[in-house]
């Protein structure tokens, strides 16, 4: 059964200076502007869970996320050396592809058949959705993020996706 069966709304790129990432982006392609998570971590919720490799220490990420016209772009970094899906792709001073990100309105279903493929599930965690990481590098070059799909996720892609189609070129960093 072919599993990633619904568009990627998400290209992810794992980079070593998120705001230098973000205005290459920008120059570039136009992508913007770009929303910031500083040293984000899975808190705060009752639901609230992270699992990497079945342990719970977080690594310190932090996030930028933008769209370039229809796709949502999402820049990562590091800030530690502990491991997390991201050292596991890229060694120190490597930056690149990472992941592409699917939509789930059916994510327990879904999780099962990524499961089911032999895929390696390497992150489960609740931040605004339910959301998984399965590495596919050997079967497609990356990692997959299954992603949740609620109102409020989808209010949140809603606003940024707006704030790029007003986007005067102002602000790019916020």
């Amino acid at each position: 059964m072919q599993v990633l069966n619904r568009p990627v709304f998400q290209y992810a790129y794992y980079v070593n200076d998120i705001d230098t990432a973000a205005m290459n982006w920008v120059r570039l392609t136009g992508a913007g502007p770009f929303f910031r998570v500083a040293h984000h971590t899975v808190t705060g919720d009752a639901r609230g869970y992270f699992r990497y490799r079945g342990d719970t220490t977080e690594s310190d990420v932090s996030y930028a996320f933008a769209y370039c016209g229809p796709v949502q772009i999402q820049l990562i970094q590091q800030h530690d050396d502990k491991p997390s899906i991201y050292t596991e792709m890229f060694d120190k001073g490597q930056e690149g592809f990472h992941h592409v990100g699917i939509l789930s309105a059916q994510f327990d279903r879904d999780k099962a058949d990524f499961l089911s493929q032999g895929l390696d599930l390497a992150v489960e965690m609740w931040a605004v959705a339910d959301v998984v990481y399965f590495n596919a590098v050997k079967q497609i070059g990356c990692f997959v993020e299954v992603h949740g799909d609620n109102a409020d996720i989808r209010a949140v892609f809603k606003r940024w996706k707006e704030a790029h189609d007003t986007w005067d070129g102002s602000d790019p960093l916020r």
